[in-house]
């Protein structure tokens, strides 16, 4: 009797989410991203993260010393296939190419364009959203107007091209049409047995909004040389409604 209960409630949950999906004009063919974790891919409504999509992803901190948001998207852009090129767009030419690498991001997939601002960036995500040769388009800035992210959202789903914004510093969320918004932090590394003195990186990442979702956050080994992150087994999954209040950013979830 349980297991035909059980086998009905997931038949319902299926259905609810594929309706979900279909009014936010994602259908079954849209195409899905998984992270490849379990944890955080139940947590999506899509199973993974969709794609011909607008998403934002920020920094935790003030600063973006750490690189916890940067490696984090270069890890999300290391497993998109084919592995057509990627638009970056950004004032500062700081990418670290040994560093993204390091999650398996080929710099040689990166088109960067400078831009003098955060006004020309946004120009030059929208146009390039509307290329097929490009496999996704970054933009980098700070402000991120409600009729900005919808020229963005509505180009990504013109030509089939992922965007990504992403914002080096925690900023005051506005409403926005992202699918989806990230925060990434970097967290004290686990110690290596045997290895005094180095540790696996590990990050704090919280899903604060997500169409049809509910947030959550995760704490999470840094992605690794296919830019997967992983949970590790005694990092449980949270809710990240009582974190996100205490910050005063629920309206981040809206």
């Amino acid at each position: 009797m349980g297991e035909a209960a059980e086998t009905v409630r997931q038949a319902r949950l299926a259905d609810l989410r594929r309706y979900l999906a279909e009014a936010e004009g994602f259908g079954e063919e849209a195409a899905v991203l998984p992270f490849g974790t379990p944890a955080i891919d139940e947590a999506l409504p899509w199973q993974g993260l969709p794609l011909a999509s607008l998403h934002e992803i920020e920094n935790a901190g003030a600063t973006d010393e750490d690189g916890a948001a940067v490696m984090f998207l270069a890890g999300i852009l290391a497993r998109l296939a084919p592995a057509r090129p990627v638009l970056w767009c950004l004032q500062r030419p700081d990418l670290h190419a040994p560093g993204l690498a390091l999650v398996g991001l080929d710099a040689r997939r990166l088109v960067l364009l400078r831009a003098p601002n955060e006004r020309e960036i946004l120009w030059a995500m929208e146009e390039g959203l509307r290329s097929r040769a490009l496999a996704a388009v970054v933009g980098e800035v700070e402000a991120l107007s409600t009729p900005a992210s919808r020229r963005l959202q509505l180009a990504a789903e013109s030509a089939g091209v992922t965007g990504f914004v992403l914002h080096r510093s925690a900023t005051h969320a506005v409403a926005s049409a992202a699918v989806t918004r990230w925060r990434v932090a970097a967290l004290p590394s686990v110690p290596l047995t045997g290895e005094p003195g180095i540790g696996q990186p590990r990050w704090r990442v919280e899903l604060l909004r997500c169409r049809g979702g509910m947030p959550a956050a995760w704490d999470v080994e840094a992605c690794d040389a296919a830019g997967h992150v992983a949970v590790s087994a005694a990092l449980a999954n949270r809710p990240a409604l009582q974190h996100i209040g205490t910050r005063g950013q629920i309206s981040a979830a809206g």
